[in-house]
């Protein structure tokens, strides 16, 4: 299973807007992606509760997996998303 680590760029961190646009971006995607943060259990990333949840704050690294056909695209797009700061777009 593919997966990719990026650190949280936005300045309030995975919260409020940036969770919303990650997720959103995340179930538009042909594959399912989980999320998680250190040793933490994954957490679907359509999931705004899920992703909320982690607690991640900017620079944070967190670790996406994606199984499927299209799994490796649907990564390098979730990880730009993550890796650009939300909050000043």
């Amino acid at each position: 299973m593919p997966t990719r680590t990026v650190a949280v760029g936005s300045a309030s961190g995975l919260h409020a807007r940036p969770a919303k646009l990650f997720v959103e971006a995340a179930s538009k995607l042909p594959v399912p992606v989980t999320i998680r943060t250190g040793e933490k259990k994954p957490v679907p990333a359509k999931s705004i509760l899920g992703v909320l949840s982690l607690g991640a704050k900017q620079g944070t690294e967190v670790t996406l997996e994606a199984d499927g056909d299209g799994a490796q695209a649907a990564l390098d797009n979730l990880a730009a998303l993550l890796a650009r700061d939300l909050d000043a777009e």
